[in-house]
């Protein structure tokens, strides 16, 4: 962040930063960290509460304040070593993030611009390869307000109505998770293949312990061509070091062992992930991946 600004508006935006940072901070403390009194720091969280920013007073002996859920993101400060690493660590992990038409890229492009011209990193040209998000936001709304949708999906735009439970991206890729009332099960669906989208006015109780992106990393093992099921001397908690949630679902056996249950559309390749793990294991019911196993077996120890 560039050195401090004695102007209102820049007090106000690091009182805003102080505020998020230290919930509950009172006005004597906040005027501290600001170079300035209490009086004055109170005069800049009116000037954050006009500008219909949430701060909410905290009630205690000596009160304070903290920032209130609303609406819309409040704004937020970085120094430029933060912004120039969340910059690189997006570009590295999301393959969209290089063009401004993705979601992921239009908010990065956002950061670039005000980062300071000797600390930006270089961004690779877009690959034209961005999926479609047009109906992102309503579907972030939607499962904000928890609201039943009628949704026309995939290319032969079928038609279900769902409880939308939560967005999520995963491997450059937007999903919703959901509740098919159309199908009575849970379903994991690309936000791309949304072609249409109505709102309905019913709303629906959303699961309380809902962790949705295990819940979509574990689809991500289920549905290909070919069975898998692996046990594995080892505890289910000490399986999952070793085993990510795409890669199978788990479940506790007797003796301290572990059954993964999942399938694969490359038993070559889902032996090399097996390989891995530093414990014994044995297939069971799976012929494709055994033969796999094996054959990887044999090329190891002809090396």
């Amino acid at each position: 962040m560039p050195g401090r600004s004695t102007s209102p508006t820049s007090r106000a935006l690091q009182a805003l930063e102080l505020i998020s940072a230290r919930p509950g901070i009172t006005a004597d403390d906040l005027g501290a960290a600001l170079g300035v009194t209490g009086r004055a720091a109170r005069r800049y969280v009116a000037i954050l509460r006009e500008a219909e920013l949430p701060i909410e007073s905290v009630s205690g002996p000596y009160g304070g304040y903290r920032v209130g859920r609303g609406l819309r993101l409040p704004p937020l400060m970085f120094t430029a070593a933060e912004a120039a690493g969340l910059v690189m660590a997006t570009l590295e992990g999301h393959r969209g993030a290089a063009d401004p038409a993705d979601v992921v890229g239009g908010a990065l492009a956002k950061i670039l611009r005000s980062l300071p011209e000797r600390v930006v990193p270089a961004v690779p040209a877009a690959s034209g390869d961005v999926a479609r998000h047009e109906h992102l936001d309503r579907l972030l709304a939607a499962c904000a307000d928890a609201r039943v949708l009628r949704l026309a999906y995939g290319p032969r735009l079928s038609e279900m109505e769902v409880e939308p439970w939560a967005v999520v991206l995963r491997h450059s890729h937007w999903y919703l998770l959901c509740w098919s009332r159309s199908r009575s099960a849970q379903r994991v669906l690309r936000v791309d293949r949304v072609a249409d989208l109505v709102v309905l006015p019913e709303t629906f109780a959303p699961p309380s312990d809902l962790d949705a992106p295990a819940v979509i990393e574990e689809h991500f093992s289920q549905g290909w061509r070919y069975a898998v099921e692996v046990h594995v001397d080892a505890p289910p908690q000490w399986v999952r070091r070793w085993v990510a949630p795409s890669l199978a679902r788990l479940e506790e056996l007797p003796g301290d062992r572990t059954r993964m249950l999942a399938s694969t559309e490359d038993p070559d390749w889902y032996a090399r992930q097996l390989a891995a793990i530093p414990v014994t294991f044995r297939v069971v019911d799976s012929p494709e991946l055994l033969a796999a196993v094996r054959a990887l077996g044999k090329r190891l120890a002809e090396l």
